[in-house]
C-alpha cells in the first residue's frame, strides 16, 4: 500500500469501508457503467485497499448485486417520503410516479441518465442475479401501483391491468428522460396517467 493509499484508508476509517465501496460504485456504476467501471477506479474513489473490498464483497458481481439492492432502496425513501404526503388513493399513484421524478432530479455527477436500474440490467447477461433484482423493483413498483389503485376501483379486479399500463407508461418515460437528461418525459407521463385515473 502506497502512502496516499493509506492515507486515504485512514481518512475513511471513520465510516465503515462497505459504505464508502457502495458508495463509489453507485456513483462510478451510474456514470460509466458496470463493465467501464473497474475495480481499481472504485477503490480510488472509496479511499480504501484493494483488500477492503474483497474483505465486503466476494467479486465484483457481488458490488453490483449489492448496488442495484441498494439503488432500489434509495427509490424506496423517495417513494415513502411522497406517500407520506399523499392524501388519497388517486395521490397516492401518483406518488410512485413523483418518487421516479424526484430520482431523476437527485445530483448525478455527470447528469442524469435514466434508470440505474435498468442501464445495468442492459449490461448484464441473462440468468445474472443481478437481473433479477432489477426484475423485482420493477414488479414491486407494478404492485405498489395496483394496491393504490385498489382502494378506489369500484372493481378491485381492474386494478392489476391497470397498474400494469401505468407501469409501462412510467418505464417508457424513465427511458426518453433518461435520454433527454431530466425529468420532464416522466411529469408528461404523470400527467397522463393523473387524466387517466381521473377519469374512473
Amino acid at each position: 500500500m502506497t502512502a496516499k493509499q493509506a492515507a486515504a484508508e485512514n481518512h475513511t476509517s471513520r465510516r465503515p469501508a462497505r459504505e464508502a465501496l457502495l458508495e463509489a460504485a453507485a456513483r462510478r456504476f451510474y456514470a460509466h457503467g458496470l463493465t467501464g467501471t473497474g475495480i481499481d477506479s472504485i477503490t480510488a474513489e472509496a479511499g480504501v485497499a484493494k483488500k477492503s473490498l474483497y474483505n465486503n464483497f466476494a467479486s465484483k458481481a457481488d458490488l453490483v448485486t449489492a448496488y442495484l439492492y441498494a439503488r432500489h432502496e434509495e427509490w424506496l425513501g423517495l417513494y415513502r417520503a411522497r406517500l407520506a404526503k399523499a392524501a388519497t388513493p388517486q395521490e397516492r399513484v401518483l406518488a410512485v410516479f413523483d418518487a421516479y421524478a424526484d430520482h431523476a432530479d437527485l445530483a448525478y455527477e455527470h447528469g442524469f441518465r435514466g434508470c440505474g436500474l435498468l442501464n445495468a440490467a442492459a449490461e448484464l447477461p441473462a440468468g445474472d442475479p443481478g437481473r433479477a433484482v432489477v426484475r423485482r423493483h420493477k414488479e414491486e413498483v407494478e404492485e405498489l401501483l395496483a394496491s393504490h389503485l385498489a382502494e378506489f376501483l369500484p372493481d378491485r379486479a381492474q386494478a392489476a391491468p391497470l397498474a400494469r399500463q401505468l407501469a409501462f407508461l412510467l418505464e417508457g418515460s424513465m427511458v426518453r428522460a433518461g435520454l433527454e437528461g431530466n425529468d420532464r418525459c416522466v411529469l408528461e407521463a404523470r400527467g397522463i396517467a393523473a387524466g387517466m385515473i381521473g377519469a374512473l
